[in-house]
Parts: C-alpha cells; structure tokens; sequence
C-alpha cells in the first residue's frame, strides 16, 4: 500500500514508518522538519509539511491508500488545537483525493473519567492530577474525535494509554473504551496503527491499546511522559 503518515518524526511515527517500510509498504512520512528524519529507504519519500496548513496537507495526501496520524502535542503546549486543526485539514484533503482510509492517535484520557475496576488511589489521585494537567489537550483531542467520527471516511481512532518505549512488539491489548490498563508500548501502538490501515479492523470505531507485558511503574511514566517536552507527535 501508499501510506502517509503524519507526525512521522515523532517516537510513535518513526516505529510505523519503519514497520510499514519492513512490510514492503510505501511510506511519505510528513514532517515539519525533514531534516532531522534518522533513515531513509528507496520506498520512502520525507515530505516538509505542517499539518495546519491546508495545502500543504492537501499536497500530501495525493497519491495514496490510507493516512496515519500519530500528530499530538506535549503537556503545556501553547499550541492546544493541534489535534482539531490538524483533523479538519486531513479529512478535507482525503475527501478531495477520494482517500478512504484514516487512522490516527488520540488518547484514554479523552472520556475525562478513570476507567472502572482501577485501583482507588489511581482513580482518585493520579488520574485526577494527570487530567488536570492535560486537559485542554485532552478536550481537544475529543473535538478531533468529533471531526473523524462525523466524516463519512472509514476512520479508526487509536487511545494509547501512557505511552513508554517498549523493545518490541508484545501481543497487546485492543478493545472497545474504557479497558483497565495503565500503559502502552510505543512499538504496540506503531503495530496497531499499521495493522488497522493496511487490514481495515475496526473500522469506524474507537479502541483502545494496552500494553499488559514489561510495563513500567506509573512514576516512571509521569515523570518521563506527563512532564516531558516533545517534539508534538506521540
């Protein structure tokens, strides 16, 4: 298949563009610094392009079978409506290009709730702080939500939980909101992503991928993850 991705530069897009790339796909890896993209193959092609912008986007997406969006933003990111804005221009782009296959990242902390049959301290104490701290980017990852879930493309929506890196791919979890399960690997969530735009599972639907081998502890993960200063991809 044609793929595009989005976010390509961040942690989560480098592992999809490589598995894509292992698994003979062709990959466009969209990034708004080409620069510093670590690889290169001769089925794939690093395009410079920032998500909000319409025709830049538009550009992009030509030519393919399916786009993947691993585009997010960090803790206290002054630019809060990525997830929106960046949405609004992939889906108006493939609806011009008759692209129909749409897969992208948001996040378990989207409901705004702990999922049920977690402990009471997760539930009371870092949920709540973890919300407090992400949440205009959580609601506005629910508004790129809305936008996917009211086109008329054959979407699939991917919630990570707390994302660490993991050496490889486990046999993770994927499942329907909300799955009790504090973590996922980046390697599982780059499986996932490729998986649902090359297979088509789930299609028009949200799940959620857990990560229930080799998981760190939940400090670990805030200190590395919740307090990080990234690049805007997962």
């Amino acid at each position: 298949m044609k793929l595009v991705i989005f976010g390509a530069n961040g942690p989560t897009g480098r592992l999809a563009t490589a598995q894509a790339l292992a698994e003979s796909h062709t990959v466009t890896a969209v990034t708004r610094r080409p620069e510093a993209f670590p690889f290169s193959d001769p089925a794939l092609d690093v395009v410079k392009a920032d998500a909000l912008d319409p025709e830049a986007v538009n550009r992009a997406v030509a030519g393919h079978n399916a786009v993947i969006s691993t585009l997010g933003v960090p803790y206290g990111s002054e630019a809060p409506t990525t997830f929106s804005e960046s949405a609004k221009n992939i889906v108006a782009a493939m609806a011009a290009h008759d692209i129909r296959r749409l897969v992208c990242v948001t996040s378990t902390g989207v409901p705004m709730t702990p999922p049920p049959g977690e402990t009471l301290v997760y539930r009371k104490v870092v949920v709540p702080l973890l919300l407090r701290m992400g949440r205009p980017l959580y609601e506005d990852a629910g508004r790129m939500e809305e936008i996917v879930a009211g086109s008329d493309l054959d979407w699939t929506i991917i919630r990570p939980s707390g994302l660490f890196d993991g050496g490889r791919v486990t046999h993770y979890t994927v499942g329907p909101p909300q799955m009790v399960g504090r973590f996922t690997s980046r390697h599982d969530l780059a499986d996932a992503l490729v998986r649902e735009a090359v297979e088509g599972r789930h299609v028009r639907s949200i799940v959620e991928v857990i990560t229930t081998e080799g998981t760190p502890s939940v400090y670990r993960v805030f200190l590395k993850e919740a307090l990080r200063i990234g690049n805007g991809s997962a």
